[in-house]
């Protein structure tokens, strides 16, 4: 028998620990209540051993359940330059929990407390603000699948009510299942579990299909399943992807899989799903093994609808933490940033997607950081082809930082600056990149002249004061050309890593800026505003 609300609100914090995991996925419920398994197709073949490589990968969305749920939502609203929706089942908004035991489980998963959803939404745009999260305007128009089963007493219908009410609020497409009997689990034509059950596998087949609903909404329309998969599925290692190049330490397993199609792995433009499990689901949990990957009903859609399935893994903690294998949704392990940029799990599935898409290579061992740009430092600067006359920029709050040759016929460039102070000291730098995020633009300064390149410069210190002024254009850099930002028209960028010279000059005991600029004026007017709504980044790598 349950315990009451009060007694629950009395146990230690290790105790709640324990049952915010269990509570996620209870105790399989008796054999009675489940169906016998159905006859599925038989999975792929054993995985390869192998590591992500790049793929053209066109579009990115996330998908899951439970604490899975909870993750994709997380990723999408973390990254919405680079996810471009996502579904969940059974869970809640994004940052439910706030770093509180209690309110992950008596408003995130019971209806005990006010999940304050006026609250979740205003820190969403707090954060956005803030550039803690990509600029909440991303999400405006983007398609979420919510779904919701009756009989799911473990996740209650007004927390997944909150959810589609959340993305709402933030002008999302959403499709909300919610007339289905299911108990507490993902929903698959494979699903070995009847509808109403809440019961190992946590996979139900409650007569029709899931994956084709959900699919349809992100991608608009879907191809017919195959009838069994006929792509590679990789098992990887994930650990190159964690910050310090340990995913144990952060409740990541050390194995990873990745299902490629033919068609993508033969250079087509795919999809990619980051499809995430939910707490007793993961590969390395007391033996469940594959069943998510195979029963999930994702390989099959992504046969015939070039898609990418991305399956990381979550593992248990050997101490109270996260005992069943949980996706932290609630700040476990002390990561106060688990919900927005920073976080460690979340930081470590963006590495694999940035690989999977060809942008970086996973991090080596050691510490990494991410350092917001100091707002009132940054701007841009306006002047002639030959630097003279220059002026600083007055539309930067209008339309964000400017690069490329306007309307006016003049050249822009752009100062970021960054207090590289907050490195802890006594570390060697390994590598280091800048994020930028679209804002808007017009032609592509890219190709005026054809292989135009926009160029990183790195100064020690600042290059005049710190606030942006009009010698910044023309000012002499400590190394100039350390690194590129190739060609994008929406989402975030992130730059090849500084060169030697360029970390080398990374001032460690104060502020670094770096200027943005193109290698040849443009020819005719084509240019590109970043981060309008949102602070550019400074990720370093350090050992």
């Amino acid at each position: 028998m349950r315990s009451s609300p009060a007694a629950r609100l009395l146990r230690p914090a290790a105790l709640l620990l324990l049952m915010v995991a269990a509570h996620v996925f209870p105790t399989s419920a008796p054999a009675a209540a489940a169906q016998a398994p159905v006859q599925t197709p038989a999975p792929p073949g054993e995985p390869v051993p192998g590591e992500l490589r790049p793929y053209d990968v066109s579009d990115v969305y996330s998908a899951g359940i439970s604490s899975g749920g909870y993750m994709a939502t997380q990723l999408h609203v973390a990254y919405s330059g680079t996810f471009d929706g996502s579904a969940a089942f059974a869970s809640g908004p994004n940052f439910c929990a706030q770093n509180d035991l209690n309110k992950a489980l008596l408003a995130c998963m019971d209806t005990l407390q006010d999940l304050q959803l006026d609250k979740l939404e205003q820190t969403t745009r707090d954060w956005s603000a803030q550039g803690l999260v990509d600029p909440v305007a991303n999400l405006a128009g983007d398609p979420v699948y919510v779904f919701s089963g009756s009989g799911d007493t473990t996740v209650k219908r007004p927390v997944a009510d909150a959810l589609s009410g959340y993305y709402g609020r933030l002008g999302a497409r959403v499709r909300y299942n919610n007339s289905t009997a299911a108990g507490h689990a993902w929903i698959s034509p494979l699903g070995p579990n009847s509808c109403t059950v809440t019961a190992n596998p946590w996979i139900n087949n409650c007569g029709f299909d899931a994956e084709r609903d959900l699919l349809g909404h992100l991608l608009g329309s879907v191809t017919a399943p195959a009838a069994a998969p006929g792509g590679s599925l990789t098992r990887f290692d994930q650990n190159p992807y964690a910050p310090g190049g340990r995913a144990r330490a952060i409740s990541l397993d050390d194995n990873g899989f990745v299902y490629v199609p033919d068609s993508c792995a033969g250079g087509a433009a795919c999809t990619l799903v980051v499809a995430l499990h939910g707490c007793k689901q993961g590969y390395s949990y007391q033996g469940f093994g594959r069943q998510f990957i195979d029963k999930a009903y994702l390989n099959e859609y992504a046969d015939t609808n070039d898609l990418i399935v991305l399956y990381p893994q979550a593992v248990p903690t050997t101490t109270l933490d996260n005992p069943n294998g949980c996706w932290n949704w609630w700040g476990y392990q002390g990561d106060s940033a688990y919900a927005r940029h920073g976080g460690k799990q979340i930081e470590t599935v963006m590495a694999m997607v940035r690989a999977l898409g060809g942008e970086g290579t996973p991090p080596p061992a050691g510490n990494r950081m991410t350092l917001p740009s100091t707002d009132a430092q940054d701007g841009y600067i306006k002047a002639a082809a030959d630097g003279s006359g220059a002026s600083v920029g007055t539309l930067e709050t209008t339309y964000g930082l400017a690069l490329g040759r306007g309307s006016d016929g003049r050249y822009n460039r752009s100062v970021l600056s960054f207090d590289t102070s907050r490195i802890p000291p006594g570390k060697q730098l390994t590598r280091a990149h800048v994020t930028l995020t679209h804002s808007s633009g017009s032609g592509s300064p890219w190709t005026s002249p054809a292989g135009n390149r926009l160029l990183v410069d790195v100064h020690h210190g600042c290059l005049g004061t710190c606030p942006v002024e009009s010698t910044d254009w023309s000012a002499t850099t400590t190394a100039p050309g350390s690194a590129e930002v190739t060609a994008f028209t929406s989402g975030t960028r992130s730059s090849t890593n500084l060169s030697t010279a360029g970390l080398a000059a990374v001032n460690r005991t104060g502020v670094t800026q770096l200027r943005l600029r193109f290698a040849a004026n443009q020819t005719s007017n084509a240019y590109v505003f970043v981060n309008k709504d949102t602070r550019a980044t400074l990720t370093v790598e350090y050992e």
